[in-house]
């Protein structure tokens, strides 16, 4: 066959080999076609294929592009220029169909001194060529620019025909509608309604999107198959199959197609030089997909293109411009999201993420009403709460004793009267309420979501899901099969120098014929990584993450110290308003470094995490993305909660007492709790760091490193393109543009800022109880701004199929049933809750409040004090003290066994375990039963799904059925036509005329 019947730029719909379009190959001295020069020479070529859209042919529609980088040699003319010396030179020879395949070598141009070799290069352009001739013999086209803007960049644009993606959807099992459309069932009475009242009224945050709109007809789906085409309405082919579905089926090809046959072709002609290392890997080269081939450098980006631009000037109307105009805006902001638009682009895995986040952020409505109303009942209660009243009260003169030894003088009760004052607003009746409200409201959330992730399966054909989730799943990764190759490399160097030192005797021939044999068996399918081959990345795993939560647990006792010096420091002020406010200022100034470092340590310990994962080398992708996720979970799990774990459950809880104080380093006496509790300061720690991170980390972050990446990689870029400014002012080709474009990494870290918000709404929300309103106004503005970097940001990701949020929905559950244990240490331990209800019951005398103050405070002789720790200015107040007063359940310095822990304690411990118990089973027992009443799976969904079961038998049967009949009919007038034939009639015989034998 010709060569530019082969490689021609013309569509080839009617031909039965494949077509390849390649441009501007340079280095090895490829004389184009006459189809390929006159595409280049064409008046406007770019706007005829829709600026890269396309082929040049304006036909075929690219599919997904390959980004290489190659080395141009110094003083090279432009493409044009050059196309048109080929065009003199080709005219001049008439042998054109005997000129060298692309990238097989060959004169680079008549009198022009050969470049110098580059190995390495040569090597990476080696395996392209290889690569990119299996991609053909895979049924692929392809067409090659290397002419942009992009200086040193080329690009393999990808389109799969027809028939390539008819047999890879059938190899995939993809679901498509058929022909057969049926009606949905539609509630009836009241429920109507009231469903139709509700639809009008939310009419106008729905968003304008036809895919939005409520369906009363559905098509049946069935997977494709080639046999049954009949079934499905392939009237427009082009359509059938959307951008999503057909980049997701060139992906699976590029997965699995490889370079098996490599043999490395340098060192022909004087003076090169053989590699030994790269010739050996070359001629052992195993399996190269393309994700091996991104790994080695072969290739250096592979994505499918966005649809177009999404703003601007004449610009076509496309999927992407629709959802920056309805998603992407926060103009929008108080619309539904369009979520099966955004699975119609994005695929189902990250149409599951905007739909779970949606989800959650409406069920965050209903939790922040109720915090609020909690909040509003603590304002509300606050001039009548006793407690607060008699620390404000100034005639009570409650003498309390010193803060830190030395420095700090004897106060005032009253003078924390604003602190008293503040923890009412969280400290109240109302936060035990608000905890088991909270508890049975992520029980519910988890149930919800459950029901509409299988409304969406059912909407999207992911019933019957789990065959293909095991098929991706054992899909080895790049990393894995490099690993395997080195392993097997070293196997066999062993065996050779065995082989050296024992001469092979004759018999053995057999022994190299199997070895022969065997060596197209795939290589992960004979040599395995075992734990022996893990074990020292499993050995630095430990080491490291124990390492790392060493480190957390250091810097939040290095926070402790600041606390501590500082409060030493500030009592030694001479200002009065400075003394006044040291737990304030001391709090405060705490809580922003415990900030700023734990946003530090999120970004150092997901790269950790990543990397800690990599040396693992999992399988599958599968199985790195669970470990990746359980180490970073833990990780930044043990960051952000440490400094709140300490405040709520071990500040104030091992500080001794006075003449007895705990020490740290014998120089640092531990913190004490104010005496309206640790909870006020809680919620403080709480608050500033969730609203911290949800607008440092989480906003700023997130706007503001994707765009300075985004602006380098274009100066970056613009720095190497050429500087003819006729090139550089040419409207760039639509794969040019996605390529300056930030590349997907996943949706792990979208989840996980998501599931530590989660955290802080639940675990701690007896503490605050507005941190559910401040999820939902964050969230609202998160679900644009993640839209927006998706759909202006962001490359296109590949469409992955998924019926579930995976591994999240099970850390989810974990950290409801945490909630529910320490909310229940919360109330119990950290609040006055459990020994209010213990002095209204047990020592009140007239049945109230009054005397609560007074009976949780011991008294301490001041002559008792340690040497060197009595308070310098013993007369700060203005009179002699004698008896301090400080927070804890002790023996009064005239009893008889002074100072040691009395009865009022163990009574009001004993409480406080009883009410974690019962309150625990009590919530898990009411969290288990909202599981258990409402069902996973909708009842209309369920029916939907067994009518469509139905339906689907009806229509074979009645397919099988139609064949039978017409197949009667054909064996009818069979027995017809040889009736005549039988009674010795041979005129009657249709065949006789024509075979004079008689009838065949």
């Amino acid at each position: 066959m010709r060569v530019n019947e082969k490689y021609s730029t013309l569509p080839a719909e009617d031909r039965s080999v494949h077509i390849i379009n390649i441009c501007a190959i340079e280095d090895i001295g490829y004389l184009p076609s006459e189809g390929t020069l006159l595409n280049s020479l064409s008046v406007d070529p770019d706007a005829e294929c829709k600026y890269g859209l396309y082929f040049r042919d304006g036909k075929r529609k690219v599919d997904y592009i390959l980004v290489y980088h190659h080395k141009r040699p110094s003083g090279s003319r432009p493409l044009a220029r050059r196309l048109q010396h080929a065009d003199a030179a080709l005219a001049a020879r008439p042998g054109r169909q005997d000129q060298p395949l692309p990238g097989k070598g060959g004169p680079v141009g008549a009198g022009e001194p050969e470049p110098p070799m580059d190995y390495h290069e040569d090597d990476k352009r080696f395996r392209r060529e290889e690569y990119e001739g299996n991609l053909l013999e895979a049924g692929l086209e392809l067409e090659r620019d290397e002419d942009t803007k992009i200086h040193g960049v080329g690009f393999v644009k990808i389109h799969a025909p027809w028939n390539v993606l008819c047999r890879e959807a059938e190899f995939l099992k993809l679901k498509m509608p058929t022909k057969k459309v049926y009606h949905i069932n539609e509630t009836r009475g009241l429920l109507k309604k009231i469903s139709s009242v509700l639809q009008k009224i939310t009419d106008p945050i729905q968003p304008k999107v036809a895919e939005h709109r409520p369906q009363t007809t559905k098509r049946l789906s069935y997977p494709f198959s080639r046999e049954k085409q009949h079934l499905f309405d392939l009237s427009d082919k082009d359509s059938f199959f959307d951008s999503k579905t057909r980049s997701t089926i060139v992906y699976e090809i590029l997965k699995r197609t490889t370079c098996t046959k490599a043999k490395y072709s340098m060192g022909q002609g004087e003076g090169r030089k053989k590699d030994p290392a790269l010739l050996s890997k070359r001629r052992k080269c195993d399996e190269y997909g393309i994700t091996s081939l991104l790994a080695n450098g072969v290739y250096s980006a592979a994505y499918p293109l966005h649809d177009g631009d999404y703003e601007g000037e004449n610009v076509e109307f496309n999927d992407r411009k629709l959802l920056y105009e309805e998603w992407a805006s926060y103009g929008v902001f108080y619309k539904y999201q369009p979520i099966d638009l955004v699975r119609k682009y994005f695929g189902e895995k990250i149409g599951l993420y905007f739909a779970w986040l949606g989800v959650y952020t409406q069920m965050l409505i209903p939790a922040s009403v109720v915090g609020i109303i909690v909040f509003l009942y603590g304002c509300a209660t606050v001039d009548e709460n006793i407690p607060s009243m008699e620390m404000c009260d100034q005639r009570h003169n409650i003498t309390m004793c010193p803060l830190c030894d030395k420095t700090c003088s004897y106060w005032k009760m009253s003078s924390a009267c604003a602190t008293a004052r503040a923890s009412h607003l969280f400290d109240n009746p109302a936060t035990v309420f608000f905890s088991v409200f909270m508890a049975l409201w992520a029980a519910t959330f988890m149930e919800h979501w459950k029901r509409k992730q299988m409304r969406l399966n059912y909407r999207w054909d992911l019933t019957g899901f789990e065959e293909e989730e095991e098929a991706v799943k054992d899909h080895p990764r790049a990393e894995y099969e490099a690993r395997v190759l080195e392993k097997s490399l070293r196997k066999e160097s062993k065996s050779k120098e065995k082989r050296r030192h024992i001469p092979e005797e004759s018999t053995n021939k057999w022994k190299q014929r199997v070895k022969t044999a065997m060596a197209g068996v795939k290589l992960t399918d004979k040599v395995k990584l075992t734990w022996r081959d893990r074990f020292p990345a499993y050995f630095t795993n430990l080491v490291s993450i124990v390492f790392m939560i060493a480190v957390t647990f250091a810097i939040v006792l290095g926070v402790i110290i600041y606390r501590i010096s500082t409060a030493a420091a500030l009592a030694m002020n001479s200002s009065p308003s400075v003394r006044s406010n040291i737990r304030v200022t001391v709090t405060a100034t705490a809580v922003i470094i415990n900030l700023v470092v734990i946003i530090l340590l999120d970004e150092v310990y997901g790269c950790i995490a990543r990397w800690l994962t990599k040396i693992e080398v999992p399988k599958t992708e599968k199985s790195f993305e669970e470990r990746l996720i359980f180490k970073a979970f833990l990780l930044k799990f043990v960051n952000s909660y440490t400094p709140i774990f300490y405040v709520a459950f071990f500040k104030g809880r091992f500080v001794g007492r006075p003449g007895d104080y705990v020490y740290i380093f014998r120089s640092f006496r531990m913190e004490e709790c104010a005496p309206g509790g640790c909870l006020m300061e809680l919620c403080i720690q709480l608050s500033i760091i969730m609203l911290g991170k949800q607008l440092i980390q989480n906003n700023l972050f997130e706007i503001g490193i994707p765009k300075m990446k985004k602006l380098i990689r274009s100066l970056r870029l613009r720095h190497r393109s050429p500087p003819d400014h006729d090139e550089y002012v040419k409207r760039k080709q639509r794969y040019e543009v996605d390529y300056t474009l930030e590349p997907f990494a996943g949706l792990t870290p979208e989840y996980m800022e998501m599931i530590i918000q989660f955290g802080f709404v639940t675990l701690f929300v007896a503490s605050f109880p507005l941190a559910p309103l401040f999820a939902l106004l964050n969230n609202i503005i998160e679900i644009r701004l993640d839209a927006k970097k998706f759909v202006t940001e962001l490359r296109r990701p590949v469409a992955v199929r998924a019926k579930d949020i995976g591994i999240w929905y099970n850390i989810l559950r974990g950290v409801g049933k945490l909630a529910v244990i320490i909310n229940a240490f919360v109330i119990s331990f950290t609040s006055d809750f459990i020994p209010r209800l213990v002095y209204l019951y047990m020592y009140s005398e007239n049945g109230t409040m009054h005397g609560f103050v007074n009976h949780t405070l011991s008294s301490f002789n001041v002559s008792d004090f340690q040497n060197g720790t009595a308070p310098n200015d013993p007369l700060d107040l203005g009179y002699e003290v004698q008896i301090c007063r400080y927070k804890d359940y002790r023996e009064p310095p005239w009893s008889e066994h002074k100072y040691d822990i009395s009865k009022d304690f163990w009574a009001v411990l004993a409480a406080r375990l009883a009410f974690v118990i019962v309150f625990q089973n009590l919530v898990m027992f009411m969290s288990d039963f909202v599981d258990w009443v409402i069902p996973d799976i909708p009842k209309d969904i369920s029916q939907q799904i067994h009518k469509e079961k139905v339906l689907m038998v009806e229509l074979f049967m009645r397919e099988e059925q139609g064949k039978q009949q017409l197949l009667d009919t054909w064996m009818e007038k069979d027995r017809k036509k040889d009736e005549p034939c039988n009674n010795h009639n041979p005129k009657a015989c249709p065949d006789s005329a024509e075979y004079p034998g008689g009838a065949l």
